[in-house]
C-alpha cells in the first residue's frame, strides 16, 4: 500500500489513455508530480516450452513397460475420480517424446478389458520410398483402355481442358501397373455418372491385380458457391409447395479425383488434386495401392482355399464317424432282434411240448385233429426260428442313404460341407 494518493500517481504512465486520467481526477486523486514514462522494452523472442518433467517421466515409464511386455501390449484399468490416471494423455506424451523408433507406432484406445496400449511395427509398405512416375506431355501411343475412353463423345464426363490430362494420367497408371503383371480393362460407366450418385457409379476402368479387381472412377471436382435465389424462383417456390430452391451453384473446376473400389484399402480409397500436391505426384501411391490390394486379395483367396480344404477334411472325418456309428447302430438293432427271436423260440418249445401232452390225452376226433394240425404249424414255425438263431454271425449293414446318416452327423450335411 502507498502512503498517499499523490504518491500513487507517480506510477501512472504518461502514455495511458486520456480516459484513465479523467477517471483518476474523478476519484479525487491529486497529481503533485509529473508522470513517469517507462522505458520501451525490446520484444522478446518466444520461449519454447519444455514438456513437464513429470509428464516426461510418465512417458519414459510407459515406454519401459511396453518394452518389458512380451507382446508389446499393456492393459491398464480405467478409473474415475480426481486421482484417476489419464492414460490418453500419457500416450500422447510418449508420442511427442521422440523416443519411439521411427519404425513403430503407439496406439491407445478403450476396450472392454480396460485401456489398451500397443506398440506396433509400421508396415514395410508405409516406409518404402516410392519413385515418382513421369506423366507424358502428349498421348502418342495410348493403351487400348485409354483409346476407348478417348473415343467416347465426352470422355468420363470431363470438360475439354481436363480430358487430355486425365487420359495421360490413366495411361501412366495402366502402363505402371501392367509392368507389375496386372491387367486393365474398360469399365461399364461411359461419360459422367448421374449427379445423384456420382460417387457410387460403376468404374470407368478396372485393373486386376493377382485376381483381385480394383475399379477406378474418375470425377471432376465442383466449385460450389451459395446460391442467390432469383425473383422467379422465389415466386415459383411461393406458388408451388413442392418446389425447392437450390442452396448452391456448382461449376466444374480444374481438379480431378480418382475413387478406387474393390479389395482391401491400405493407404486410402480416394486421391485428388491438392493445392500443394497435384495428382501427378501421387500416382506412385496409387500404383502401390493397386499392388497392395492385389496381394491382400491373393492372401484372402489362399486363406479361403485353405479354410475350405480344412472344412472338407473335417466333413470327411465326420462322415467316416457317421458311417461307423450307423453300422454299429444297425448291428445293435440286429442283435436285439436275434435275442428276441431266441427268447421267442425257447418259449415256443415249451409251449409245443405242453400242447403235445395235451393232444395225447384227447380222444380221437375232430378236436384232437385240430390240435395236432396246430402243433404241426407251430413246430414248422419253431424250425424256422431255430434256424435263424442257430448260426449267429456279424451282419453287414446295407449302404446308408443321406437320411440314414443325418442322425449321426450333428450340424454337418450328408451331401457336402457347404450344403446347409
Amino acid at each position: 500500500m502507498f502512503a498517499t494518493s499523490a504518491t500513487w500517481c507517480h506510477f501512472i504512465r504518461s502514455d495511458v489513455e486520456p480516459e484513465l486520467h479523467h477517471k483518476a481526477l474523478i476519484c479525487g486523486i491529486r497529481r503533485t508530480a509529473p508522470l513517469r514514462r517507462w522505458p520501451d522494452r525490446a520484444p522478446q523472442p518466444p520461449r519454447l516450452r519444455a514438456a513437464p518433467k513429470a509428464l516426461a517421466n510418465y512417458a519414459d515409464q510407459l515406454l519401459d513397460e511396453l518394452a518389458a511386455a512380451n507382446d508389446g501390449c499393456l492393459i491398464k484399468p480405467i478409473e474415475s475420480g480426481p486421482h484417476a490416471v489419464n492414460w490418453a494423455s500419457r500416450v500422447n506424451a510418449a508420442r511427442k517424446s521422440g523416443k519411439i523408433p521411427h519404425t513403430q507406432e503407439l496406439y491407445g484406445y478403450r476396450t472392454h478389458r480396460g485401456y489398451e496400449i500397443k506398440l506396433v511395427d509400421i508396415p514395410a509398405w508405409r516406409l518404402a520410398e516410392l519413385t515418382p512416375l513421369p506423366v507424358p506431355a502428349r498421348l502418342t501411343k495410348p493403351h487400348a483402355v485409354a483409346a476407348a475412353l478417348q473415343k467416347q463423345p465426352q470422355p468420363m464426363g470431363l470438360t475439354k481442358p481436363l480430358q487430355g490430362r486425365a487420359l495421360r494420367i490413366i495411361q501412366t497408371l495402366i502402363t505402371a501397373t501392367e509392368a507389375q503383371g496386372h491387367k486393365a480393362a474398360l469399365g461399364t460407366t461411359q461419360g459422367a455418372p448421374p449427379p445423384h450418385r456420382r460417387r457410387k457409379a460403376p468404374p470407368h476402368f478396372t485393373i486386376t491385380a493377382q485376381g483381385g479387381g480394383v475399379g477406378f472412377l474418375v470425377l471432376q471436382e465442383q466449385e460450389c458457391s451459395e446460391h442467390v435465389p432469383t425473383d422467379k424462383e422465389l415466386a415459383d417456390a411461393k406458388k408451388h409447395s413442392w418446389m425447392r430452391i437450390s442452396r448452391f451453384d456448382c461449376t466444374p473446376s480444374s481438379r480431378l479425383r480418382f475413387i478406387l473400389r474393390g479389395g482391401s484399402p491400405h493407404r486410402a480409397s480416394e486421391w485428388a488434386d491438392l493445392a500443394d500436391r497435384p495428382l501427378e505426384e501421387q500416382l506412385a501411391e496409387i500404383v502401390q495401392e493397386v499392388g497392395l490390394r492385389g496381394e491382400a486379395a491373393k492372401r484372402k483367396r489362399l486363406a479361403e482355399q485353405k479354410a475350405r480344404e480344412e472344412e472338407r477334411k473335417r466333413w470327411e472325418a465326420a462322415m467316416q464317424e457317421a458311417h461307423a456309428a450307423y453300422a454299429h447302430a444297425y448291428r445293435v438293432k440286429h442283435l436285439g432282434e436275434q435275442a428276441d427271436t431266441w427268447y421267442q423260440a425257447s418259449l415256443l418249445t415249451e409251449y409245443i411240448a405242453a400242447v403235445g401232452d395235451h393232444a395225447t390225452s384227447l380222444p380221437p376226433g375232430q378236436e384232437r385233429a385240430e390240435t395236432e394240425a396246430w402243433l404241426a404249424f407251430a413246430d414248422a414255425h419253431l424250425q424256422n426260428l431255430t434256424e435263424s438263431v442257430s448260426a449267429p454271425k456279424l451282419p453287414t449293414p446295407p449302404k446308408p442313404s443321406g437320411d440314414d446318416l443325418k442322425p449321426f452327423l450333428g450340424h454337418w450335411s450328408p451331401y457336402g460341407p457347404r450344403s446347409y
